[in-house]
């Protein structure tokens, strides 16, 4: 039986492993083709399945739970992911094999050894302070006692950053020091983050990939030292962008999605709508009502500027009745007010739960008037600290966007914006392999 860590290096391309020399070393580099859409939630599960989303059912980062009449992203509920896992797999010729699950989606409930991933404190009063959810309990208060407390806020938001990559390598080190895992999954964010603020050809970028791959050395080494294979690979590439493409406001301007107002702000309203779209990068949801509507929704959004196709969805039932996929220089905003004076205070902040869709913009200070953010940060921040409500209102709008330079979701163009796989294994030749064929590349090289 042979010991495996399986990294995920976020947005890895052939462009950035130029500057990794010590990833580069790992082995040969191999294509890796995504599904549609190419986003975190869909691939991580494609990879852990082998199915595609159409069998796994995760369609996005998030969609319209029709059961529910609302739209959720970044849920956490490993139930949620239909297909056998590589784990479920490797467990019917062996019980006992064991795996650590670090900071991959979907890891609350799984039925894994050992579970971190980041879980915000959400106090009573709407203070939220920055931590961990583990399994087993205990693991957290070993992890924080050695490495302190998650860094949340370089996880995502203006703040992130490498911290919290380094958090995660150096967890996924001790746990394998301490605990042995038979398979060792590892999140590694950091080249997500000025990817998509500057674009993949800024400078920053290419000095994003080799800071972090200095974080990586230890853990390559730690697992070298245990004599496991190691596989690095990438859920996506992320390509240049320059359009924010707003779907919602043309639904609405044509009175096809409807929103409620209270205290003078203006929400989505998913149950009188005849149609909106869930947004998620370079792919967005469009839930249609009445199938009667379907032709004419398809055919206005077909003409939509920054739309490159209009598919008949995934193939799912969580999947929206039409699935759009953006140009290669454009990506799908969530936004559906129509004057900014009337958009919802979450709008303005840094909220992954409550915004209906993805939201780049929550990566800057909005550049609109990054001073004033940041002195609205420093204020909101004295206020939680001395116990007070506060709002941390730093995002911009429609600025926002417009500072947005990388995006992904569109299945890949060409070989160097594609996401690839290495492996320590000189055995392993192939030099392309759909994300699909993972789980069953993972199991052979385990033994299984």
């Amino acid at each position: 039986m042979t010991k495996l860590v399986v990294l995920d290096v976020v947005g890895l391309t052939p462009r950035l492993l130029a500057h990794m020399p010590r990833l580069r070393a790992l082995g040969a580099t191999a294509r890796l083709d995504p599904v549609l859409p190419a986003v975190t939630c869909s691939v991580q599960a494609t990879l852990l399945t082998g199915e595609t989303p159409a069998g796994h059912g995760i369609v996005g980062n998030g969609w319209y739970f029709r059961d529910l009449g609302e739209v959720f992203l970044w849920r956490q509920h490993h139930a949620l992911v239909g297909g056998e896992k590589i784990w479920q797999a490797a467990r019917r010729t062996d019980p006992g094999y064991t795996v650590a699950n670090i900071c991959w989606w979907y890891a609350m409930g799984a039925d894994v050894n050992w579970t971190v991933t980041p879980r915000p404190i959400y106090h009573a009063d709407g203070r939220k302070d920055p931590d961990c959810y583990t399994d087993p309990p205990e693991l957290h208060d070993d992890l924080t006692a050695a490495l302190g407390t998650f860094p949340l806020f370089s996880y995502w938001g203006p703040g992130a950053g490498l911290a919290s990559s380094r958090w995660i390598c150096r967890a996924a080190e001790r746990v394998m020091a301490v605990h042995d895992p038979d398979l060792t999954l590892v999140y590694v964010p950091h080249l997500d983050y000025d990817l998509q603020r500057h674009g993949p050809d800024d400078p920053r970028a290419a000095a994003a990939a080799a800071e972090l791959d200095e974080v990586l050395g230890p853990l390559l080494d730690a697992a070298k030292a245990r004599g496991a294979t190691v596989v690095a690979l990438s859920e996506y590439g992320i390509t240049p962008v320059r359009r924010p493409v707003d779907v919602n406001r043309l639904l609405r301007e044509n009175g096809l999605l409807r929103v409620y107002t209270q205290a003078g702000m203006e929400y989505l309203d998913p149950w009188t709508s005849r149609a909106f779209a869930v947004a998620d990068h370079q792919i967005a949801h469009v839930y249609v009502r009445d199938p009667a509507d379907v032709p004419k929704v398809a055919a206005l959004l077909g003409d939509l500027p920054g739309v490159a196709e209009v598919l008949d969805g995934l193939g799912h039932e969580r999947s929206g009745e039409l699935v759009l996929v953006a140009d290669p220089d454009a990506w799908f905003t969530y936004y559906y007010w129509l004057d900014d004076d009337r958009a919802p205070d979450f709008a303005r902040l840094v909220d992954i739960h409550r915004k209906p869709g993805y939201d780049p913009a929550e990566l800057f200070f909005d550049p609109a008037g990054p001073a004033a953010a940041k002195r609205r940060a420093a204020v909101a921040l004295a206020r939680k600290k001395l116990g007070m409500r506060y709002l941390m209102q730093v995002v911009g709008l429609d600025a926002g966007a417009a500072a947005v330079r990388g995006s992904h979701g569109r299945l890949p163009d060409n070989a160097e914006d594609a996401p690839v796989l290495l492996c320590s294994d000189e055995t392993v030749t192939v030099d392309r392999i759909a994300a699909t064929d993972v789980k069953s590349l993972l199991l052979r090289l385990a033994g299984r």
